[in-house]
């Protein structure tokens, strides 16, 4: 292949997580979309003034969006649980004497 031909884009190989950067930006993203929600309840609640409970709801739905949208925007993925591998001599012997009684079992 020559060099002209190759993707010279990167292959992720491993299951990294995104970058500071990235969960930043789609934070801000989520805040920008629920926060950008809040102005067309407003407006919907000034067209239909004079139904007062269609008004209500569209004023009441949109308070709460300012807590949401931070509460979201502040949240970052939960890291991974990874197990711990440490080394335990205890069953590194019981592995040792197993393999050892196997050997002697089949002959080996």
């Amino acid at each position: 292949m020559k060099g002209s031909d190759r993707d010279d884009t990167p292959v992720l190989i491993t299951e990294a997580a995104p970058s500071y950067e990235e969960q930043h930006q789609a934070r801000k993203r989520k805040y920008a979309i629920i926060m950008g929600a809040r102005i067309p309840c407003l407006v919907l609640a000034g067209i239909f003034i004079n139904t007062w409970w269609l008004a209500l709801f569209f004023v009441v739905l949109s308070v709460p969006l300012p807590w949401v949208a931070v509460l979201i925007a502040n949240d970052r993925p939960p890291r991974k649980s990874e197990e711990i591998n440490r080394f335990k001599a205890d069953r590194a012997a019981r592995r040792a004497l197993e393999a050892k009684s196997h050997q002697v079992i089949d002959g080996g």
